[in-house]
């Protein structure tokens, strides 16, 4: 699946959305690895937007790791304020599927 093009007004949505939510994961020191990059995938598949929070690196390397998550994944990321990062990928196939006002 392509990565999503997206509107200001839709991203905007996101983060409104990502504000209430808890990190679903937390990258550390190890980096992506594939146990971390599998779990994500599974949590997008299932939720569609995920929050990611990087416990360590300059912000210049949580915007590497963004880059990269959102290749490796097939996401969007659809903001990013200091140590958390949130990921948005469709799945019209999931439970409680996002819809855009």
């Amino acid at each position: 699946m392509p990565i999503p093009v997206l509107t200001g007004a839709q991203k905007s949505h996101l983060r409104g959305l990502g504000q209430r939510m808890d990190a679903a994961l937390k990258i550390g020191k190890e980096g992506l690895t594939p146990t971390l990059m599998a779990e994500f995938r599974r949590q997008l598949h299932a939720h569609e937007l995920v929050k990611v929070r990087f416990v360590a690196g300059d912000r210049h390397l949580r915007a590497e790791l963004s880059l990269k998550i959102g290749e490796l994944s097939e996401s969007l990321c659809v903001g990013s304020v200091g140590l958390t990062a949130l990921f948005y990928a469709p799945n019209p196939a999931a439970a409680n599927a996002i819809e855009f006002p």
